[in-house]
């Protein structure tokens, strides 16, 4: 039996998700159905984690693991004439045994693209969020560096969660902006569910002063989702790469 390591790129606009639902269309259903497809043999598809419904990815990355015996080199080709359009395998490789694309994972990278100020765009409305402000960019960008570091991540996450521990590592946090276009990129060694949704609609309330510059800070301490901004909707949010040692 081999252990073999997808990345996946997708576009999430049309999907319930990453994990299988029964009835739904979803990435891990499709990817699963057209590998039967192949090679008739019934695998699980392991995701580095579960995107929402709406959420894209660059560089999802799942195991498998499988008895088929197709070569590499025509493993990826043979897959993707397989898949709908709007899901890509962009590598495919061996793994060792023990590896797992969840449990392995060392450092994940989200991308958020909003457009901000103005006018919604029907053209990007389904991979990029909105938000219909003004914003003080250079407050966002000190604001972002108060993420950096341990710390209990409570207040960033979904109200009703029922993950117990809440303590996340931020490594790296990168805005950019061109126009009314701001991309973040945020890289941790994991995410709460919400969460760089939850970073993103607060950094962009900085912005606009809504919520006071140091209202991070604080909601490291209060742990009270209540004094955070808005969960920025899920099309503008990317898994842009899992990194793994």
């Amino acid at each position: 039996m081999r252990n073999l390591k997808f990345v996946i790129e997708y576009n999430g606009a049309d999907f319930f998700g990453w994990q299988r639902q029964e009835g739904k269309r979803t990435v891990q259903g499709e990817l699963e159905r057209a590998f039967f497809e192949l090679t008739k043999e019934k695998v699980i598809f392991e995701g580095s984690g579960r995107t929402d419904k709406g959420v894209h990815a660059f560089g999802q990355v799942a195991s498998v693991k499988t008895d088929a015996k197709i070569p590499l080199k025509n493993l990826k080709l043979t897959f993707n004439n397989l898949l709908p359009t709007d899901i890509r395998i962009v590598r495919v490789e061996n793994a060792p045994d023990d590896f797992h694309a969840r449990f392995s994972a060392k450092r994940k990278t989200y991308l958020y693209i909003a457009k901000v100020g103005g006018e919604r765009s029907a053209i990007d409305c389904k991979t990029v969020g909105f938000y219909p402000y003004k914003v003080d960019f250079e407050k966002m960008k000190n604001a972002s560096l108060q993420l950096v570091g341990k710390h209990n991540f409570k207040a960033f996450s979904a109200a009703d969660t029922s993950v117990k521990n809440f303590e996340r590592e931020i490594f790296d946090v990168k805005l950019s902006r061109r126009g009314q276009l701001i991309k973040f990129e945020i890289s941790g060694n994991g995410f709460l569910y919400n969460m760089v949704r939850i970073i993103v609609g607060s950094l962009l309330d900085i912005g606009r002063g809504k919520l006071d510059e140091n209202s991070i800070k604080n909601a490291f301490k209060n742990c009270n989702r209540n004094t955070l901004g808005k969960t920025m909707e899920p099309n503008g949010l990317y898994l842009k790469s899992v990194k793994y040692l």
